[in-house]
């Protein structure tokens, strides 16, 4: 029998579907409803957002997403690619500070065969730590968070807010830079 215990869930379980509609890009349309905590936008700048995954690979999974709507890596503006850049470099800094990974692993999900699900570009910032893989993943088929997102969220927004140049207009606003 395969159990994983994980309580935060329960909320997206029992959730009204109607709760959160979304018209057209979740990416383009939850950074921009002023509601950075409970759509878990943990960082900005003026032209890409830092969100927690929802459904992450290991505590700490984060994505950096362009402002600008497109699935095509080689279409962003110089601007929205230096953003992009420049936020993954802020990323990186916060998430050691908040968590102290080992290393990391980035990647983007571009094309229809890449597995995305999301049809906007966005860059997956997953923490690692040595000895991460243990015998659930390698037995069980089985990956435990061990941290609920709230948790995460309170320790990532915390890191952004004392790097050099970051605003924190509320606490449940994304830090801006």
């Amino acid at each position: 029998m395969q159990q994983v215990f994980a309580p935060w869930r329960i909320e997206w379980v029992e959730r009204d579907e109607n709760d959160v509609e979304i018209e057209d890009c979740v990416f383009c349309e939850l950074p921009n409803r002023g509601e950075d905590r409970e759509f878990l936008v943990v960082a900005r700048n003026d032209h890409a957002v830092v969100m927690l995954n929802n459904y992450p690979y290991n505590p700490g999974h984060v994505m950096v997403i362009p402002n600008q709507h497109t699935a095509d890596y080689r279409e962003l503006t110089d601007e929205a690619l230096l953003g992009h850049a420049k936020l993954k470099q802020r990323t990186f800094d916060a998430l050691e500070t908040a968590i102290g990974p080992d290393g990391f692993n980035v990647g983007l999900n571009i094309g229809e065969g890449s597995g995305g699900s999301i049809d906007h570009l966005h860059t997956h910032i997953v923490p690692r730590w040595q000895g991460d893989t243990n015998f659930m993943p390698v037995l069980s088929d089985t990956k435990v968070i061990v941290e609920a997102l709230e948790d995460t969220y309170e320790r990532i927004h915390g890191a952004f807010a004392e790097q050099k140049g970051a605003t924190v207009p509320d606490e449940d606003e994304a830090v801006r830079f």
